[in-house]
């Protein structure tokens, strides 16, 4: 039976995160006329409310900051991450081609990056590792370019502005946690601003100023608004179509209606990982696992991934996730992430036994790895608890409480309390609390304690890298990341496994070609981003090794697509 198609396009786009948006870009500059599709009705998927930054090695700024950076050293570091799972030809390709995406889209369309000198790579101390400069994060945009499209943008998260409002970039952010030199004068000059942009401000609460995965989405929309590239908003996959093995279009849904949408060259699954697919949780990931432990939006159900395993597509790296702790805010529909707080002193985690378990300073994903080999073990470490005193309280945010300066014990909500927080007097009250033997925690404390005035954690390392003291207190010595645990009142919060999204995908070569078991290409599918198997395999190099991948692999699909193209006239001509 002739298939009978409702649109026909070059390239079909699924997914309107960073990833999807890059292949429209990327397709359409090299002739290819695409549409990109997006199921929820706002664009910008996970990627809107993530960092924005994308893990560059061998960037074209570093050496003029004055960071040198080599192939070798990448490819050292990432090789003894990676531990051989990854596939050598894709590793390279991505070290080799990221800065390449970069400098393509600074230059045709004003997608600009800037290299971040201090932010380090997560595991610095490591043979490559370096201190800074490999990642970059987007340069601030104005809102206001987008007119009307801007209010169908995927909003931040409050949790990654100051105050819940006032954006704040990489760099910012690190100033103000952390307090050092010239903090105050900087939040002054962000909050003035702010509240001085008084026709944004009768617009909406939204900052005008976009950073972050605000400020990246942000560009990319609004590159693809001048190159007048459609986006279909409400419009989900239902089904890849093939002809013989190759994949030549899909059938979607839009605005309740089945459209079937004919892709001449391909098309791009670009839809995210299944974070919010329950029954493909429980199948795929470590138990026990929950997708409100989250922090991503909830849209993620795996329709790409799904889609690609009915055509006989391999997966891999299925039970891996982007991991970091998580703190499920009562009533609210969202978890807030554990990223900053865990490296400032005065604080542990502890297991259900009341033992601490991992270098609470560690990689978000390296402290979730321990969460689950720790539960294997003693079957007590989901949830686990997250214990400070009153000098932490004072100084820094816990979880989704903000300091007493903003949010005072008083205001935080009733339903949280003997939820997710808790308090108490002395630290046998706090354990009576969590169901801990009080004995057992007063020594896990003591033990602390003594460790942290000498500044030496004897147990898991905690702060003896570049990495954990990132976002530790430099005021405090020896160690920025030890404090003693020992000014009433005592505080606790419950802590769950969560993830920036799952790892697992589809599997994906160097041109990001969708491959079956065999590691036979199918013909016009492709995967980048979260809906792929992560190039990075279980480790996370640092910070942005989730968008870097998702746009340099969307930038070689694109490339892929065009050259057969004009590998076919090519032997047409031959042929002549």
């Amino acid at each position: 039976m002739t298939q009978i198609w409702d649109q026909e396009y070059d390239v079909l786009v699924v997914g309107s995160g960073a990833g999807g948006m890059t292949s429209a870009l990327c397709a359409h500059d090299r002739g290819l006329s695409a549409l990109l599709i997006e199921k929820t009705d706002q664009y910008g998927g996970t990627s809107a409310v993530s960092g924005g930054g994308i893990w560059v090695p061998c960037n074209d700024q570093m050496e003029k900051l004055g960071c040198a950076d080599s192939f070798a050293e990448a490819k050292a570091y990432v090789e003894l991450l990676t531990e051989g799972e990854v596939e050598p030809r894709r590793l390279d390709t991505y070290l080799k081609r990221s800065h390449e995406m970069v400098s393509y889209m600074a230059k045709r369309f004003k997608v600009r990056f800037k290299s971040i000198s201090i932010y380090p790579d997560y595991f610095p101390d490591k043979p490559g590792g370096k201190p800074g400069y490999r990642t970059m994060e987007p340069v601030d945009f104005d809102a206001a370019k987008l007119g009307a499209e801007f209010e169908r943008q995927r909003p931040p998260y409050p949790g990654t502005l100051m105050m819940g409002r006032m954006a704040m970039n990489q760099v910012e952010a690190h100033a103000m946690l952390c307090r050092t030199a010239g903090w105050i004068p900087l939040f002054i000059r962000l909050a003035v601003r702010y509240w001085t942009d008084f026709a944004w401000r009768r617009r909406t609460w939204r900052d005008r100023r976009q950073v972050l995965g605000q400020g990246l989405v942000a560009a990319l929309r609004y590159a693809m608004l001048k190159e007048d590239l459609p986006l279909w908003l409400n419009t989900g996959l239902d089904e890849l179509i093939t002809e013989g093995d190759r994949v030549v279009g899909a059938r979607v849904s839009r605005e309740g209606q089945t459209v079937h949408i004919r892709a001449r060259k391909g098309v791009v699954l670009a839809c995210g990982g299944f974070e919010a697919n329950q029954q493909m949780r429980e199948k795929y990931l470590p138990a026990p696992t929950d997708k409100s432990w989250s922090i991503a939006p909830g849209i993620n159900e795996g329709d790409g991934i799904r889609a690609g395993q009915k055509l006989g597509a391999a997966t891999r790296f299925m039970d891996l996730t982007w991991g970091t702790p998580s703190v499920v805010v009562p009533d609210s529909g969202w978890a807030s992430g554990l990223f900053v707080e865990r490296a400032f002193p005065y604080a542990i985690m502890v297991n259900g036994q009341a033992k601490r378990f991992c270098n609470e300073a560690g990689p978000y994903t390296e402290v979730v790895y321990s969460i689950y080999r720790d539960h294997q073990k003693t079957g007590c470490t989901v949830p686990c608890w997250f214990i400070c005193d009153s000098d932490y309280r004072k100084k820094y945010p816990l979880g989704p409480i903000m300091p007493p300066a903003l949010q005072p014990d008083s205001k935080i909500p009733e339903s949280w309390k003997g939820e997710i927080f808790f308090k108490a007097d002395t630290l046998a009250e706090l354990a009576g609390q969590l169901g801990l033997d009080a004995s057992q925690l007063q020594a896990t404390v003591d033990r602390f304690n003594d460790q942290a005035i000498r500044g030496v954690d004897e147990d898991f390392g905690m702060g003896e890298n570049l990495f954990d003291t990132y976002y530790g207190d430099s005021s405090v010595k020896p160690n920025p990341c030890m404090g003693p645990i020992d000014k009433a009142p005592y505080y606790a919060l419950k802590v769950l496994p969560g993830e920036l999204g799952t790892k697992g995908g589809l599997d994906a070569d160097y041109a990001g070609r969708v491959m079956r078991d065999d590691g036979s290409i199918i013909p016009g599918l492709y995967a980048v981003g979260n809906c792929s198997a992560a190039v990075m395999g279980k480790t996370y190099p640092g910070p942005g090794a989730t968008l870097g991948p998702a746009m340099t692999f969307a930038y070689l699909a694109c490339e892929d697509m065009a050259k057969a193209d004009v590998d076919a006239a090519d032997a047409v001509a031959t042929a002549a």
